[in-house]
């Protein structure tokens, strides 16, 4: 045969999955034979044995490959010389080996030399354009992309396109493998500049396909928000209020409603009801996060500077009536802790203390905290870091010494009418009297940061909120820690969850309690 007869072509590799029960000659040749007969010119196959099997039962081009796993190599396919001479006295048309750069028994050369020898041709698995450029400059007939994404580093979801481009550059003999799962994809790879297309897993490795069916189809059950595994989740803040269908950590659905501060809570909740109407019948459970505090099911303010609401005011109640359905309420700041610990940046940076003790921190128009000890969310009044009185001698509460309302203010106080934001900008363009007050507040933070490490030795604390998230914020904070003792600095991470993490965290807040009670 000739190189220019696999010319715009389908190969289909009928490789079972190894010592699975579609592992026998009949299997594959089965698998061949329904191949041929849907369209394809040629067929990849591992073993001699294989080899031989599907030669007798065909006449289409047969690729043939011997895998082995071997002490002193990373190459597996088709290493030896005698591996390829076995494969050509089976049948093989083609003879596909390894031609990435990496210690091998056998060179390209020798291996294109012996099939050379017997009149057939040569496949070149590659891993980069460096391996195809050695393999045709050996003689290789064929260049793959076989081995891309699997030679070192996290294997790729997609097929490299952009390698078989690359490789068609160098030669029309290019042929197109790895990870092609779908016919869009073996589209693309064509549309790419490939000679032909090779498809195996997606066709012949029934146990794949269907893992990959298995898990869509489970994470889509999983995120449905069909009203059994779905939370109304609302945050409830000074200027606006979020609410979102979440499940699972995800947030499938969100809308952002003004928090008209004179309105009170009842018309909040009635708002917020009037805006997910759509959703009725959705969830099962509703979590309402919101600043301030929560006891026996009532929400009072302690900072009324911050959202000034009724003392007392009957959350659950009000919310259970106007829902119908079971209701869960808890600051914040509290909830914001619990989803990034579940689902932020304490699940991308695990606790060093190993015991899932967390803390978050955010600093905006005011601060607030929350915390997790041991795994499990501290309520009531824990967390309120923003109202300690001990930096200013019990006069003010530290966020109003530190906070966004605080750097407002103080601008204010030396001539210059700027937002918390726009003290950032100044502060970064480099005017002092800006720099100072940002530097300023994160000395305040980091020393409270200090003071939460030595009481409650967190393995993390978690920085979010508009101030604490600003650029460069952090990086002061942390400036603060110098020379100190690594035992007692605390390790500060940036929020990952942004203004989601409240409405994350309530909701998983509300799924436990619910499962728990049930």
């Amino acid at each position: 045969m000739f190189a220019e007869d696999l010319k715009n072509s389908l190969i289909v590799s009928c490789q079972p999955v190894p010592d699975g029960p579609t592992d026998t000659a009949d299997f594959v040749v089965g698998f061949a034979k329904a191949a041929i007969d849907a369209g394809a010119r040629a067929l990849r196959i591992e073993s001699v044995a294989y080899v031989a099997a599907v030669r007798a039962a065909v006449a289409v081009p047969i690729i043939g490959i011997v895998k082995r796993d071997l002490a002193d190599s990373a190459v597996r396919i088709t290493p030896f010389v005698a591996d390829a001479e076995a494969l050509m006295a089976a049948g093989a048309d083609i003879v596909a080996f390894d031609a990435t750069d990496r210690p091998r028994p056998s060179s390209v050369e020798a291996l294109v030399q012996a099939v050379k020898a017997r009149g057939k041709l040569t496949m070149a698995d590659c891993a980069s354009l460096a391996d195809a450029r050695r393999a045709l400059a050996a003689g290789a007939d064929f260049v793959g992309t076989t081995l891309s994404g699997y030679v070192g580093g996290p294997e790729p979801v997609d097929p490299d396109l952009d390698l078989i481009a690359a490789m068609r550059r160098l030669t029309p003999f290019v042929i197109a493998e790895g990870r092609i799962r779908t016919t869009e994809q073996a589209a693309a790879a064509a549309r790419a500049g490939a000679h032909a297309v090779v498809v195996g897993s997606a066709i012949t490795r029934t146990e794949h396909v269907t893992a990959w069916f298995h898990d869509a189809v489970t994470s889509a059950y999983r995120s449905r928000p069909d009203g059994e595994n779905a939370v109304l989740a609302i945050d409830i803040g000074g200027t606006k209020t979020m609410a979102a269908l979440v499940v699972e950590g995800d947030v499938v659905e969100d809308i952002t409603v003004p928090t008209r501060r004179q309105d009170g809570p009842d018309t909040w909740l009635a708002g917020i009801a009037e805006a997910t109407r759509s959703w009725a019948g959705r969830y099962a459970r509703v979590g309402i996060a919101v600043t301030g505090f929560i006891e026996d099911g009532h929400w009072s303010a302690l900072n009324a500077a911050t959202l000034n609401i009724p003392h007392r005011y009957p959350l659950l109640g009000r919310a259970a009536a106007l829902f119908g359905v079971p209701v869960l309420a808890i600051n914040d700041a509290q909830a914001a802790a619990w989803g990034e610990f579940r689902f932020g940046a304490g699940a991308a940076s695990p606790s060093r203390d190993g015991h899932g003790n967390l803390v978050f921190l955010t600093i905006s128009t005011g601060i607030g905290g929350g915390i997790v000890i041991n795994g499990r969310p501290l309520a009531g009044l824990a967390g309120h870091f923003g109202l300690i009185r001990g930096p200013s001698a019990g006069q003010s509460p530290l966020e109003d010494l530190t906070s966004g309302r605080w750097m407002a203010a103080e601008a204010a106080r030396l001539g210059h009418e700027a937002t918390a934001a726009e003290i950032f900008t100044s502060a970064g363009e480099g005017a002092p009297w800006a720099n100072e007050i940002v530097a300023q507040s994160a000395f305040r933070a980091a020393t409270l940061c200090r003071d939460i490490q030595m009481m409650l030795d967190p393995g993390l604390i978690v920085i979010g909120g508009g101030i604490g998230l600003a650029g460069g914020y952090i990086e002061r904070m942390r400036r603060a820690f110098d020379g100190m003792d690594a035992r007692v600095t605390p390790r500060l991470v940036p929020a990952l969850l942004g203004s989601r993490a409240g409405v994350v965290g309530v909701a998983n807040l509300a799924a436990e309690t619910s499962q728990r009670q049930t």
